[in-house]
């Protein structure tokens, strides 16, 4: 049984005759129906491989548009429309949908070119894309998946009894903030660029690479390399601040990564799925992604205004940022062994292996474009960790609520060792540190 909640785009095993003509695809172009669950937001991925003649001839690009319209608007409502601005003979696009009532809805898809000053021409036309919402589950498990919490993660007890330490570390980490650093950030962004082409170009296609040397199962290889397109974690300021990074370049290169993670990991999970084999396209849970924004944004903001305003409350702060912030990676390893122990009852040996070098990749990748580049030690320490550290939990969500129950617990195995391997790794890497206190990533 189909459980609701879990899957932006089930295809249809029925494949319509003719899905290869024209230019306009959605996924890999072999299904016209998709499945989506009732009361839901989501996305989907419309590729255009449409050139004008202008565009080939190579002496300007032409200015193509896609139009999309739902004809049943009860059951399905189009929210916004936005070109990945990647232009090539390739084009995507993401498409913003939220579902209604249970019932079917066709889409109108129009994919519009204007060459210089000229009035649109339309390219194509096509209706023979549908959405079919699928009715609720009574299920509560399920119900907390629709609106966006897995139950086993909101209501673990020891996640209520880290938020005021997590919450309180945080406003310390922002009376670590230097103002000055933001500004030469701004004259300078190289740092920042440098940690997101790591995260959501090179990551991903390693990812890729690693899954198919190992032989992994589609679910299993795409649940990588979703791992791999997350934006970086929280953590990753924890540990710039042990290990010897920039704490303020750590935060400002989080909350950059987490805001192009917006329009990055729909692309990604469309290309790499396709690339797969796996015919379904994402639900990429927007609404998590906001929430880890503010709640690294708020805090930190309130730790920025302690500091200028009470310099006492300020420097107590500071004297439990450390011993918290060692606290919290402890806790953080207990539960995720404890939340994470029914799905990884049967993982595989192969998934193990390539979830464990992941981290490590993506510490030497870092620390390589970092030194590559020029950068102070401190900031290639940092590179290096937001490179390296992904945030695994919204890599957990997109799997969960994206498939069926079972083959979601199965995917949520690369998020999860993934999550393990990055954080038990890093610990190793802080009590070295604590215990021979040299530099955390010694200098080529």
């Amino acid at each position: 049984m189909p459980t609701a909640g879990r899957s932006l785009a089930n295809q249809n095993n029925n494949v319509t005759a003719g899905s290869e003509r024209g230019y306009i695809h959605i996924g890999d172009g072999t299904a016209q129906e998709f499945e989506f669950p009732e009361n839901t937001k989501g996305v989907i991925v419309i590729s255009s491989q449409y050139q004008s003649a202008v565009g080939r001839r190579g002496r300007e690009s032409s200015r193509q548009t896609v139009h999309v319209r739902s004809l049943n608007p009860q059951v399905l409502s189009i929210l916004n429309v936005s070109d990945s601005g990647h232009a090539g003979p390739v084009r995507s696009y993401v498409i913003g949908i939220r579902s209604g009532v249970k019932g079917q809805a066709r889409l109108l898809i129009q994919l519009l070119d204007r060459d210089q000053d000229s009035q649109p021409v339309l390219v194509e036309e096509r209706a023979d894309y549908s959405i079919r919402v699928s009715p609720g589950s009574s299920d509560p498990a399920t119900q907390q998946v629709q609106s966006g919490g897995l139950s086993h993660f909101s209501e673990n007890p020891l996640l209520f009894a880290l938020l005021p330490l997590i919450f309180i570390n945080k406003c310390a980490f922002g009376c670590k903030v230097d103002v000055e650093v933001l500004r030469a950030l701004g004259r300078r962004p190289v740092p920042v660029l440098l940690g997101v082409a790591g995260q959501f170009l090179v990551m991903p296609v390693y990812a890729y690479c690693l899954s198919l040397l190992a032989s992994l199962p589609k679910a299993l290889a795409l649940g990588l390399v979703i791992t791999c397109s997350a934006p970086g974690g929280g953590g990753g300021y924890l540990y710039s601040l042990l290990l010897g990074g920039d704490v303020t370049l750590a935060i400002s290169m989080t909350l950059v990564s987490t805001v192009v993670a917006t329009v990055m990991m729909p692309l990604s999970s469309s290309l790499y799925g396709w690339l797969l084999g796996v015919r379904a396209a994402l639900h990429v849970p927007f609404v998590k992604i906001v929430g880890t924004l503010l709640f690294i944004a708020i805090p930190i903001s309130l730790g920025m205004v302690v500091k200028l305003r009470l310099p006492g409350l300020s420097r107590a702060l500071l004297a439990l940022i450390r011993p918290f912030s060692f606290l919290l990676i402890v806790g953080g390893v207990f539960m995720a062994y404890q939340m994470g122990a029914s799905i990884l009852a049967h993982v595989r040996l192969k998934m193990v292996a390539a979830g464990v070098t992941v981290p490590v990749f993506g510490l030497l990748l870092g620390y390589g474009m970092a030194w590559g580049t020029g950068l102070a030690a401190p900031h290639r320490r940092t590179v290096s960790i937001e490179v390296g550290v992904q945030n695994s939990l919204l890599a957990l969500a997109v799997m969960q609520l994206s498939f069926q129950r079972a083959e979601a617990d199965f995917a949520s195995q690369a998020p999860f060792i993934v999550a393990l391997s990055s954080t038990s790794e890093m610990l190793f890497l802080v009590l070295a540190h604590r215990l021979l206190n040299p530099p955390a990533l010694t200098d080529p």
